[in-house]
């Protein structure tokens, strides 16, 4: 086998994001262009001679073939040993179990986690670091100088391998194991979840449905909930990842797993229903006829880890993302613990797991995690669900609604303004920014801005400071709006607007959330001048 070297030119597209690069396919399938951007992945990890990576996608239109690219790069870059999930998938969360156990230097993660797939869909890589998670913009941002300047890149001249049979081989002088996807990851959850007592509640008739929406969770969800649990043949459906998700959108919301909601408030509704996206890393949780949004999920979950043997000795503390509602901090102040607000991007909750000072994280776009790995993980939060559903013999509408009785309502939604184009994005926020100072004091929908800021975060940990990471607009009436630009797309900008307002009193826990939220939604209109300044009445989705 001849290493090659072969010559390059930069492409100037190629700035990593939170969640690493992310473009349409056809970008991808740019000659040069995947090799670019692993070549400068690579020329950035240290000590990455004879060391281990992991290698892993969920499966989407032109995963495969970058996984053979990548095996045959990393040979010619001196790695000494590659695992790769078998057909060339690994869940997002897997990857990061993976990484961790192994104790392997990192790992190239090839997904556009919720965004679409097929030949005019999305694909994204990303390098997680030996911890398991994401890496930090000071890696992130050493990799678009190396691929603004890039010059060659180094390959191994050989035939693909066989990524459908587990088992070792040889690329060059670096062995190759091909391994199952699953494995290592449900070895893990069966050590942090009672799993005994979620098979009796399956076997007392308990039902539940499982969307996998034709994404990477599905041979997870099929060997831990059917295999290991014993839930009934079919309770996961949509479980067989396909290159296009199967025409899926696979982001867990109400909007996109509507089959889910449909079947969750019908009249032959099972117990408990969940879906994950993508890549593996996000969930949704619906109880009969109520949907449970993911800051109220991370909330009830702080409030019942202990009662899975991973968590009974209790939890160090909580972090939650900036824009996710105020619900797990009521939980964490009644608990005596620590609540962190973060950025959003779960780097940031990397290095408070390391440094001890939390046990559970979430972000309000259905991504929860623990310090079992470094990303966030959709399928784990289904089973504490379980679990805490096995222990208690509650319903989980029950459940959510003596939550609320305990520390009150946080009624919530998200409004995506989707594919905006930039520049009239920007110059939203940038208004916005430049109207802060004289806002407080003024009344807008029938709330009183109480104060408000252009959120930064200065991280306990290593002192670092980041900036500009959204607006926050408090209310004198208990209500908030936050404001920032997404950067998990692939063309255009997202605009999200979130939206909350808490509500202490038992008695006004079952309103309409769009008749609560109505006076925020109209404020934070007014303020931002959403309409003029990006043309839309209404928003993409609502959430």
């Amino acid at each position: 086998m001849v290493t090659t070297r072969i010559p390059t030119t930069p492409f100037s597209d190629q700035r990593p994001g939170t969640s690493g690069l992310r473009k349409k396919v056809t970008v991808f399938q740019q000659p040069r262009y995947v090799e670019n951007f692993i070549q400068s992945i690579f020329d950035t990890v240290e000590n990455k001679d004879g060391s281990t990576l992991v290698i892993g996608g969920d499966g989407r239109f032109f995963n495969e073939s970058v996984v053979q690219t990548a095996i045959k790069m990393a040979a010619a870059n001196g790695f000494g040993r590659v695992l790769v999930g078998q057909k060339g998938l690994l869940s997002t969360p897997a990857a990061s179990c993976v990484i961790r156990k192994h104790k392997a230097i990192g790992g190239l993660v090839l997904s556009a986690s919720h965004n679409p797939g097929g030949p005019d869909g999305d694909f994204g890589i990303k390098f997680n670091m030996s911890h398991g998670g994401p890496a930090p913009e000071s890696f992130t941002e050493a990799v678009f100088r190396k691929a603004s300047a890039i010059t060659e890149y180094s390959i191994v001249d050989t035939p693909d391998i066989d990524l459908g049979t587990i088992g070792q081989s040889k690329v060059a002088a670096m062995t190759v194991d091909v391994i199952d996807p699953v494995a290592d990851y449900a070895e893990l959850m069966e050590r942090l979840i009672d799993f005994e007592t979620i098979a009796e509640l399956f076997r007392s008739g308990f039902r539940m449905r499982f969307d996998a929406l034709s994404a990477i969770t599905g041979p997870y969800a099929k060997a831990i909930l059917e295999g290991r649990l014993g839930a009934p043949a079919g309770t996961v459906v949509n479980g067989e990842p396909k290159p296009d998700f199967g025409g899926h959108h696979p982001d867990p919301n109400p909007v996109h797993a509507h089959d889910l909601m449909e079947l969750m408030y019908g009249p032959d509704a099972p117990d408990f229903g969940a879906a994950s996206d993508g890549d593996g890393d996000r969930n949704m949780i619906v109880a009969k006829g109520l949907f449970v949004t993911p800051s109220d999920s991370l909330a009830i979950l702080t409030s019942h880890a202990h009662l899975a043997p991973g968590y009974a000795n209790g939890l160090a503390g909580v972090a939650r993302s900036m824009p996710t509602s105020r619900a797990a901090d009521r939980v964490a102040a009644k608990l005596g613990i620590n609540c962190f607000e973060t950025p959003t991007g779960w780097k940031f909750f990397a290095n408070l797991l390391d440094a001890g000072l939390i046990t559970l994280c979430g972000e309000e776009s259905a991504g929860t995690g623990s310090n079992h790995i470094r990303e966030k993980d959709g399928l784990w939060a289904v089973l504490l669900w379980l679990n805490i559903l096995a222990v208690t013999r509650k319903p989980a509408d029950q459940i959510v609604r003596e939550h609320w009785a305990t520390f009150g309502r946080d009624y919530y939604t998200r409004h995506d303004y989707e594919e905006l184009e930039t520049a009239p994005a920007n110059a939203l926020m940038d208004a916005l920014r430049a109207k802060l100072p004289t806002l407080p004091g003024q009344r807008f929908g029938g709330l009183t801005v109480q104060s408000c800021d252009d959120f930064a975060y200065t991280d306990p940990v290593d002192k670092s400071v980041t900036p500009k990471q959204g607006i926050r607009i408090l209310f004198a009436e208990d209500a908030r709006a936050v404001f920032r630009l997404s950067g998990t797309g692939t063309s255009g900008a997202t605009l999200r607007v979130y939206l909350e307002r808490f509500e202490p009193n038992a008695d006004r826990h079952d309103l309409s959330t769009a008749e609560v939220l109505a006076p925020v939604v109209q404020a934070a209109n007014d303020i931002a001048e959403i309409a003029t300044r990006t043309g839309r009445n209404e928003p993409s989705v609502v959430t």
